[in-house]
């Protein structure tokens, strides 16, 4: 908490002394909606279907007219200076082919599944002098498998001793002697455990997306301004970003090589992904998180989970999130969880720049992932080329050649890799990077689009800052899970 007063008392000094009371009220509400009563920890508003979403929502604005608008407008002030304060001048990673030599660095891993893996693989491909130490997931056989998976691919034989299973494994885990922590869970449990490694001064690699809903996005943003101030780096899994091709295009755009931005489209259309059945043995909680991204409380539905690359290429290259959105989508394919199959979202940015987003996740059908930006000089795909107005090529970045001399058509280093290298390059060269707050205004304009679909309604930016909107359970028990479940629906019948 000291260190909390510290922050409190330096954004007090630089906004002329905000009364107190209002900031007593803004530190209960960014930190995840807790109260303390006596030696209880009570969390409030949690589970809301979308009829009481809506019903809270409506609540909780004319709340706000009151005195609870004082604790709004604080946090939005608070926030809102962290986020444009990093805007200044963007941050172009190193993009070295291998990190710096130095000292020992040792990572664990959080979420032990196939990227929590990856990810793992990726640190030890960073550079020299790398060591995954400890490992960490609520499930003790996906402990295992990645245990097997790094001794058969690097050698590395991690002691049992520092294999972690069970809920709460994530705090075993920070207390260990690691300088990293690699987070790959469910993104559900993602702001939860970003906190917790900047409690531990823990350096972070994070998986996106950073949250499912709006209380869990701020949890993040304080957490990212907290380790601002510690120093540390965080880098984000939007991998784009680490992609030379997409950083030279950027660069160029910057630079205004089509103008005045105007317009934008995404396009993440792909067929289903994956689910698992449940089993006996299983009890429902076990099943949910097993089956993690059908369910919309552990992974924020698609268009958050997976179309969050798109709307990061998107916000990155406009400079700014949306201020609004209204959007549509449904649910025809799926057989498990409670997801839509698609979204089609119009995101309007304060320019009146908009940008229309689809995604989709059905098989079968005519798959694209794209992007594209009109300027008022010319287009841009985002990855690679630059048009004329006409259409003809103005620009393309040139890729490595191979032997023959001829272009390969891709970068010389796996971009899962680069991410590793450029955090080990920012650790080893006192240089810190922290990309946790564009991936949480990345995140939350995928919830914003996602609430929109799921009430039929145009949502803003400041609605979803302002809301108390929590998707999970009270408590972590393996049994029953005492959450809504049904599909939602826009609307009302005809």
């Amino acid at each position: 908490m000291k260190n909390g007063w510290s922050q409190i008392h330096k954004f007090l000094k630089a906004n002329g002394g905000i009364p107190i009371v209002m900031m007593l009220v803004f530190v209960w509400f960014v930190n995840g909606t807790r109260l303390n009563k006596g030696s209880e920890n009570v969390k409030i508003k949690i589970d809301m279907s979308i009829e009481e979403y809506n019903n809270s929502r409506r609540k909780f604005l004319r709340n706000t007219a009151a005195a609870g608008i004082l604790a709004i407008a604080g946090a939005n002030t608070f926030l809102s200076s962290c986020q444009s304060e990093k805007k200044e001048k963007y941050k172009f990673p190193s993009l070295l082919s291998q990190a710096p030599d130095g000292s020992l660095l040792k990572a664990g891993v959080v979420g032990c599944g196939h990227r929590g893996t990856g990810a793992a693989l990726n640190f030890l491909n960073s550079g020299s002098n790398v060591e995954i130490a400890a490992l960490a997931d609520i499930f003790p056989d996906c402990v295992e498998a990645c245990k097997q998976k790094i001794k058969e691919q690097k050698g590395v034989d991690i002691s049992p001793d520092l294999c972690f299973s069970g809920i709460n494994s994530f705090e075993k885990l920070m207390e260990c002697d690691v300088d990293v922590v690699i987070l790959a869970t469910p993104p559900h449990f993602r702001p939860q455990h970003f906190k917790a490694c900047v409690k531990a001064k823990k350096h972070v690699f994070m998986e996106k997306p950073v949250a499912v809903d709006p209380v869990g996005v701020r949890s993040v943003m304080v957490s990212a301004e907290k380790a601002k101030m510690l120093g540390l780096s965080v880098v984000a899994g939007t991998i784009k970003r680490h992609q030379q091709d997409y950083i030279e295009t950027y660069r160029r755009i910057a630079d205004g090589q089509i103008g005045d931005i105007v317009s934008s489209n995404s396009y993440y259309n792909i067929g289903k992904l994956w689910h698992r059945n449940p089993r006996p043995e299983w009890s429902e909680l076990e099943n949910m998180i097993r089956n993690w991204v059908n369910w919309s409380w552990l992974s924020g539905d698609h268009i958050v989970e997976q179309h969050v690359h798109n709307l990061d290429v998107v916000n990155w290259f406009v400079g700014k999130h949306p201020v609004k959105a209204l959007g549509f989508g449904a649910r025809q394919r799926r057989i498990s969880g409670n997801q839509y199959d698609f979204f089609s979202v119009d995101f309007v940015y304060d320019n009146d720049i908009h940008y229309h987003s689809m995604c989709r996740q059905i098989n079968n059908c005519s798959n694209k992932i794209s992007d594209r930006i009109q300027g008022t000089k010319g287009s841009t795909n985002c990855e690679n080329t630059i048009f004329n107005p006409d259409g003809s090529i103005k620009w393309t970045f040139e890729y490595p050649k191979d032997g023959s001399g001829s272009n390969i058509s891709r970068l010389n280093t796996n971009p899962y890799d680069q991410e590793l290298i450029d955090l080990v390059t920012a650790i080893r060269t006192a240089n810190p990077v922290n990309e946790a707050f564009q991936i949480a205004e990345s995140t939350m304009t995928g919830i914003m689009g996602r609430i929109s679909a799921y009430t039929g309604k145009e949502i803003s930016w400041d609605e979803m800052m302002n809301s108390d909107l929590y998707l999970g359970p009270k408590t972590y028990i393996m049994g029953p899970v005492d959450i809504p479940k049904e599909v939602p629906t826009a609307g009302n019948n005809l």
